[in-house]
């Protein structure tokens, strides 16, 4: 992906390592009470990937499917791996796979989205995680969240959605189901007390 590619020399976007939340009259259902981590943004357009959406599809089985280990194998991965959850990360290129992680694992494709966490989204870390190598923390989608010039800036401008700095904690935890309320949680805002309409003076 092209915004990908440019993040290895391009300077931080203003919303990089930024968590957008879905606003209560968010009109695509697609991204109803999402949460999603914003992983690269720039004046061509912004990356994310939702972190409060589970897919049916398990890890064991994900491993199985890329050849990384036969089904003998992975039944003998330990819980911690073998309960590794597998995020919807967006409506974009779902059969594609990214790894949020700490900064801990490095490897030549993994690329900085902020000072302690990375994205890396080829087999190695896989790899590594089934092995129990891998990065401290991590989560992993499948597909993610785009945008063009100029959209996602217009969308928050529209009152789509609210942007927070990140919490590691809150990023990498694993209650997943209350993850939407939490983050508003910590920053001060109950749902119930939100406007659906955007205000214009």
């Amino acid at each position: 992906m092209d915004l990908l590619r440019q993040k290895k020399t391009a300077t931080r976007g203003f919303l990089d390592d930024q968590f957008l939340i879905a606003m209560p009259g968010m009109k695509d259902d697609r991204f109803a009470r999402s949460v999603i981590y914003i992983c690269a943004h720039s004046d061509e357009g912004a990356m994310g990937l939702i972190i409060n959406q589970t897919q049916p599809l398990r890890f064991p089985d994900l491993l199985v499917q890329l050849g990384i280990m036969n089904e003998q194998e992975a039944i003998r991965l330990p819980p911690p791996t073998r309960d590794f959850v597998v995020r919807n990360g967006g409506p974009v290129d779902r059969s594609r796979g990214f790894v949020l992680h700490s900064d801990d694992y490095m490897v030549e494709s993994s690329l900085p989205v902020s000072e302690d966490i990375c994205l890396t989204a080829t087999i190695d870390i896989l790899r590594a995680i089934s092995s129990g190598r891998g990065p401290r923390k991590a989560l992993m989608a499948l597909g993610y969240a785009g945008w063009g010039a100029g959209q996602l800036e217009h969308e928050i401008a529209e009152n789509g959605w609210l942007t927070c700095p990140a919490s590691i904690d809150l990023l990498f935890d694993s209650d997943i189901e209350r993850k939407y309320d939490r983050i508003m949680a910590s920053i001060g805002i109950d749902p119930a007390h939100l406007s659906q309409t955007a205000g214009h003076a």
